[in-house]
């Protein structure tokens, strides 16, 4: 089973996004830096309108999607690679995971807290690929010290794998993930035991306030991470309001305000597609 973890700097929406997709309040979401310290775990289908039909030709009743599991993991801050904040166990949990969900603050509230101090995607976003970068680095040198006797032996498999590495130390060095290199599959193959965190498929879900969703498009915030992820990380953006989806979906029962959202129709609040939508992203990074 493909597993997401959901990341990103403290205080961002991670485990408001979480009960969301996972349709539980598994995950505390409160207004203060590291109220998530062990990772929270949940498995959410995935969507896929192929079943159906494949499901008549079959001529079966059974249909079984495919499914994908979501870590809530613990927010990162500058300096993680050195073990600042819950750096380490950071880091060890993104390593467990086959693909990133960023999540990236793209809303201003005075009364919710920014472990920064002000909102600033781009430099959040930055601040999560730096720590990674760095830790990768560290992941290549103990590579390099581990193969080094063979890579001296003259070792075929060594010597190849030493020459990968050659090419993405100066890349990790400029500051871009290894996702973006242009590697055959046998170099990504000799790269593989290294473990690289910035190598892992990422998607970002850009977070907003619910007034804001209608006019994401003009969002220069959104817009923004749009341009980067698409240049710097050849990703896509989820835009949502993680507070809104995480109400959504929440099983007792709802506010007022949600049931005039739902009388009104702008809001299906039993419409699976909207807990989905971040499922099916997630699963189509991985190339699945």
């Amino acid at each position: 089973m493909l597993k997401a973890g959901i990341v990103g700097l403290p205080n961002v929406g991670k485990s408001t996004l979480f009960n969301a997709v996972t349709r539980t309040r598994k995950a505390a979401a409160e207004n203060y830096p590291f109220c998530t310290i062990d990772p929270n775990v949940g498995v959410v289908e995935v969507p896929d309108s192929r079943l159906a039909p494949l499901a008549k030709i079959a001529k079966t009743d059974k249909i079984i999607p495919a499914a994908i599991e979501f870590v809530d993991i613990a927010g990162l801050v500058k300096g993680a690679s050195q073990g600042e904040g819950l750096g380490n166990k950071f880091l060890s949990h993104i390593r467990e995971v086959d693909a990133i969900v960023q999540v990236v603050r793209c809303f201003e509230d005075p009364d919710i807290a920014h472990v920064t101090g002000s909102v600033d995607p781009i430099r959040d976003i930055e601040i999560v690929t730096t720590e990674l970068v760095l830790a990768d680095l560290e992941a290549l040198r103990r590579r390099r010290d581990k193969i080094s006797k063979d890579v001296k032996s003259g070792d075929k498999h060594a010597v190849a794998e030493s020459h990968v590495l050659d090419q993405i130390e100066p890349h990790l060095n400029s500051g871009k993930p290894a996702a973006t290199l242009h590697f055959a599959r046998e170099e990504w193959e000799l790269a593989r035991n290294c473990f690289l965190l910035t190598a892992k498929p990422t998607i970002f879900a850009a977070n907003v306030k619910e007034n804001e969703l209608a006019a994401a498009d003009t969002n220069p915030h959104i817009t923004k991470v749009r341009e980067y992820a698409r240049s710097h990380h050849a990703c896509d953006t989820v835009v949502l309001c993680a507070q809104l989806e995480s109400d959504l979906a929440d099983p007792t029962p709802r506010p007022a305000h949600l049931l005039h959202l739902q009388r009104k129709g702008s809001a299906r609040l039993d419409d699976p597609r909207r807990r989905h939508g971040v499922a099916r992203g997630g699963h189509d990074s991985h190339g699945l």
